[in-house]
């Protein structure tokens, strides 16, 4: 991800300096909030910024078949539903910069699986290692609506 940001930065730095804070924190929030956006809707299309899709869940192994139909209904929805909401997605914008990110619990629950790394899968249950699946990061067409933001704001003045 600091791939990504590197190009953006050395660009977009020099734009900045031209705008007072003000002007720059407006910019950042339509930006973040833009970002926001399509960060959610490709959690909701379950894909990693690269376009590959998440691995799927886990199928539980040794469990008796289910007694009715509804059993195990949750694990085939779409995972991370509610964290890609806007009570769980936080943006915040300052004149310096802009961030979008996870708030609370959810955040560390976000960490684990935008890392793969391991951790109990219930308090006080068995360790898992959990798989990489990319919540936040950077897509082509948000670079370029990164830029747009930019070149809209610099065109209006």
């Amino acid at each position: 991800m600091t791939d990504n940001l590197t190009a953006l930065d050395s660009w977009v730095g020099e734009l900045l300096a031209k705008l007072t804070p003000a002007q720059r924190r407006g910019v950042l929030r339509a930006i973040v909030r833009d970002l926001r956006r399509s960060q959610a809707a490709r959690i909701a299309k379950q894909t990693n910024p690269d376009g590959t899709p998440f691995e799927p869940r886990k199928r539980a192994s040794g469990k008796r078949p289910p007694a009715r139909a509804s059993a195990g209904r949750i694990r085939r929805q779409a995972m991370f539903m509610k964290l890609r909401t806007t009570r769980f997605m936080t943006i915040a914008a300052t004149a310096d910069g802009g961030t979008v990110g996870f708030a609370g619990r959810v955040a560390q629950i976000a960490a684990v699986h935008q890392h793969g790394e391991r951790a109990p899968v219930a308090p006080g249950g068995p360790e898992y290692r959990y798989p990489r699946r990319v919540l936040l990061g950077f897509t082509e067409p948000e670079r370029g609506m990164i830029r747009d933001h930019y070149l809209k704001h610099l065109s209006s003045r």
